[in-house]
């Protein structure tokens, strides 16, 4: 019965224990969102913060889609937690830089362990950029930087994650692209999708609003057709064909794919594959996804002006 009646009060006591907290902080000039592995945990105002809990055990990101970022990750700086190991990180996108972050744990550093994690640019020594795959096994010394740990034990640790620590967002782009607008309609631009700069997001007519989702690096003549302040390109496919639908990939030098040639009569067409960027059934909806299609003479849904 004494036995019993122990396991029952202990109970909540072992579920604390296997609790960490998480600390959420925005220094940035305004709200922004955040996301926990994809999903929504909501806005939060510039200069507050929000506390949670998750296991011992969390594995993940935690970021915000702000100044430039996504829900998916993409172009985003990011949290990262492998809580079987008690490791963390950050993980930047040499493609897009929205934010610093840095992760200061709850116990104070000690013999290299529990550092607080920061990077304030694209070209920080102090992240990974790209997410890391696999994790070494746990050490008396502390792991190699762009990867820190602080030990769950004695007690459970908590972390802050600070976004926008200097308080603002990064300075923009200085590279300045042009837009490229169907047939002189001037309210239209050709556009990436949602402004997630990742390998295949489609690239779409949509209302010019002046965002560098619209903005292009491109010449007459033989030219990539690549995203403003990103190593993203027009992509054909490796089959251009009528009705492929446009997509972005990372720029690729000598990829027949991103190899294009803008006319002196605005068409931008696939070197040597009589194949060019159209817009599909001459439709200027919002979202409306832009295709290769045969050239041809007096097609207007082929021309493209700056």
């Amino acid at each position: 019965m004494f036995s019993s009646l122990f396991l029952i009060l202990a109970a909540p006591a072992l579920l604390v224990h296997a609790a960490r907290q998480i600390i959420v902080t925005n220094k940035c000039p305004s709200a922004i969102n955040i996301f926990q592995n994809g999903e929504s945990q909501g806005s939060l105002a510039s200069g507050s913060s929000r506390t949670s809990t998750v296991t011992n055990n969390f594995s993940g990101f935690i970021y915000t889609d702000a100044n430039g970022g996504s829900q998916s990750g993409a172009g985003t700086t990011r949290a990262g937690f492998f809580g079987q190991r008690a490791y963390y990180y950050l993980v930047v996108d040499p493609n897009g830089f929205n934010t610093a972050v840095t992760i200061t744990p709850s116990q104070a550093p000690n013999n290299g362990f529990c550092v607080p994690a920061a990077c304030s640019s694209v070209t920080c020594s102090t992240a990974f950029t790209s997410p890391p795959t696999a994790f070494p096994p746990t050490s008396t010394s502390p792991p190699t930087v762009p990867l820190y740990r602080c030990p769950k034990t004695p007690n459970n640790v908590g972390f802050t994650i600070t976004f926008c620590p200097s308080g603002s967002f990064p300075p923009p782009p200085t590279e300045t692209g042009r837009v490229l607008h169907p047939n002189g309609r001037n309210n239209k631009c050709l556009d990436v999708r949602g402004a997630v700069y990742a390998n295949g997001t489609p690239v779409q007519i949509y209302d010019c609003n002046g965002t560098g989702a619209q903005q292009w690096i491109f010449n007459r003549a033989n030219t990539k057709v690549r995203v403003a302040n990103r190593n993203f390109c027009l992509d054909a496919g490796t089959t251009p064909a009528s009705g492929v639908g446009m997509k972005i990939w990372t720029c690729y030098d000598n990829l027949p794919a991103q190899a294009w040639y803008y006319t002196n009569d605005n068409r931008i067409a696939v070197t040597g594959k009589g194949q060019c960027l159209d817009l599909t059934n001459g439709v200027l909806t919002n979202g409306n996804r832009v295709q290769t299609w045969q050239c041809t003479d007096n097609n207007n849904n082929q021309v493209w002006t700056l």
